[in-house]
This record gives C-alpha cells, structure tokens and sequence, in this order.
C-alpha cells in the first residue's frame, strides 16, 4: 500500500476535528468551487464522514459573472457525485442588484444559498474552505481599514447564520498543502480569475503584498498572522461576555443606559456595551461605525452638555441627567 501523501493527511485531520464537534444526525455539506481549497476539502470530507458515521454532501454556487460558469459548477457537481457526496446541489445566484460592492454582493448571494441548501437538507453544518493564508489575508485587509480587534481577529473558526453552523477546518492548514493535497490525489482544481484580478484589495494583498512580507520576514509571518487572529478571537469574546452582563446590569428601567454603570467600567468593555445597545436599538451594523461609537462615549466620559448623538436609521441618543436614552427625531 502506498504511503498517505502528508498534505492529504493534513487535510483529512483539520476535517476530522471539525466534525468531532458536530451534534445532530443531519449531514454535512462541503461549499466547493472547484478552486484547490475547497476541493481538496470535499475530497478529504468524502473520505472522512462517512468513516466518522455521518453523511456528506456538497453544494456548488453559480454567482453567473464568468462565461462558463454553469459548466463549471455542473463539472463540480458531477465529480462529487462521483466521490459519493450526498446530496449535490449546483445553485445559480443572482449578484445584480444587491448591496454593496461586486465582492460583497457576491459573498451575501452565496452565504444565502448555502443556508438555504443546509436549511432543506437538514444539514448539521456546512464546511468552508478558507485556508490559514486567507486568514491572514483577512488581519492584513483588517489592519488596512484600521478595524480593532474584532476586524483582527479575522474569520472564525465556527460561526452561525441564520441558525445554519459554518465550519472553516483549514484555517490551520496552508494554501500550498491543499494544492499539495490535491495532485496528490490526481485532481485539476480550478483556478478563479477574480483571484488574481488587481481591481480586487485581496487579490492585490495575494500577489503583492503577502509575498513581499514573507520576503522579508520569512515564511512564518503566515502563521504569525493566522495566530493573532486567533488570540484576539478569544480576548474578544472574553470582552463580549463581559460586555453582555454589563449591559444587562447598566439598563435603566425604561430600556436606557444608567451612566453611573457605565463610568465605572473599563473603556474595552463600555464601547463595547454601547455599540451593542446601539444595534439593539436598531442601528444597522454595517452603518454603525467607530466614530457613532466615540460620540455615544463622549456622553458618558467627556459630558458637557453636547447635543444627540445621531446613528444610523434615524435614531438620536441624549443624555438626561443619569441616563442615556433615545430621543424622538426632530
């Protein structure tokens, strides 16, 4: 018998531990493009849960912005049927017309396909297959637009939309092994354009600016960089906890916020407290920027008598005497 390849073996792992973790008797399903990721993720999947008793199927998305892309998505469907993936969903999107820029529609068509396919299936989960070098990618991308700790903690490990879990196994495992994985086992993956378009900050960020870094620093500043993430991932949801208890306890009784709470905690905890009251309110989180935060702070630590603080959707928030509260608009 020959030897198990090492990046397969890698693979195979990192999806192993993920699916350790699972509940529920539903299958999992594989989010493939046919790209060296996540194929190299499908391929390891198929071998790995049905040997871990639990069923696995895939789920191909046609964003329709490439010609080809139907066939390509179709070729993605018909390899994991043959791999024993079940089920196997190839689901054209539409991208026009949504929010945001091309990357961001796109993203926000496919995550809904991909809950609505788990959501019909009754899936336990669905695996992504963003590698530890899109992790990285993403704290650089993050430290680029000045976002704190919650934009540098990068992407998470698991996360839940729409009450669907999504499963990211490879962010400990590098772009080369899954590339690595996947000649090992005799698969062509397909390589995206979009990848190395320069119009796109990440595929600027791939073929640029993380090359020069390793240059100068070696390769480890990959690692380094996924490993940050995942340091602040836990400091932040220490912080969050923290913040959601001390929500509860500052609330006065007619749904404001009680300054005096609020002034005797630590600064890390009361924004925090103040930007999630403010989406509880109602502000959008997109819209809900750093500088709505620093203002609804000011009416906490820097009082002077200041006007409202406006945030996103039309809300206004004053300071009366001991409290903050909403204001009707004028």
């Amino acid at each position: 018998m020959a030897a198990l390849a090492p990046p397969v073996a890698t693979v195979r792992t990192a999806v192993r531990r993920a699916l350790a973790g699972l509940t529920g008797d539903g299958p999992v399903l594989v989010a493939c493009s046919g790209g060296a990721d996540s194929l190299a993720l499908a391929a390891a999947t198929a071998f790995v849960a049905p040997r871990s008793g639990r069923r696995a199927g895939l789920v191909t998305v046609d964003h329709g912005l490439q010609p080809g892309s139907a066939e390509r998505a179709g070729t993605v469907a018909g390899w994991a049927c043959e791999q024993g993936l079940d089920p196997v969903d190839s689901i054209a999107v539409t991208v026009d017309g949504r929010p945001g820029g091309p990357e961001a529609a796109a993203r926000e068509a496919r995550y809904q396909a991909l809950v609505d396919t788990a959501r019909r299936h009754g899936a336990a989960a669905v695996l992504l297959g963003h590698t530890r070098d899109d992790q990285a990618e993403t704290v650089l991308l993050a430290l680029a637009r000045g976002a704190g700790p919650r934009g540098l903690a990068g992407m998470p490990v698991r996360r839940e939309l729409a009450g669907v879990p999504l499963l990211r196994p490879l962010l400990d495992v590098s772009r080369e092994d899954t590339r690595k994985a996947c000649a090992a086992l005799g698969l062509t993956p397909w390589e995206d354009p979009h990848n190395a378009d320069p119009a796109y900050a990440r595929a600027r960020v791939r073929a640029d600016v993380l090359p020069a870094l390793v240059a100068a620093l070696g390769p480890g500043v990959l690692e380094n960089l996924a490993r940050t993430a995942q340091l602040l991932a836990a400091d932040t949801a220490a912080l969050d906890d923290l913040a959601a208890t001390a929500l509860a306890d500052t609330r006065s009784p007619d749904g404001g916020l009680r300054v005096d709470g609020l002034t005797a905690l630590p600064a890390a905890v009361r924004t925090r407290v103040l930007h999630a009251w403010a989406r509880e309110l109602g502000a959008s989180p997109a819209a809900l920027s750093h500088r709505h935060v620093v203002a609804l702070d000011a009416l906490v630590t820097h009082w002077h008598g200041q006007g409202p603080v406006h945030l996103p959707g039309g809300l206004r928030v004053a300071r009366r005497a001991t409290r903050l509260t909403v204001v009707d608009p004028v």
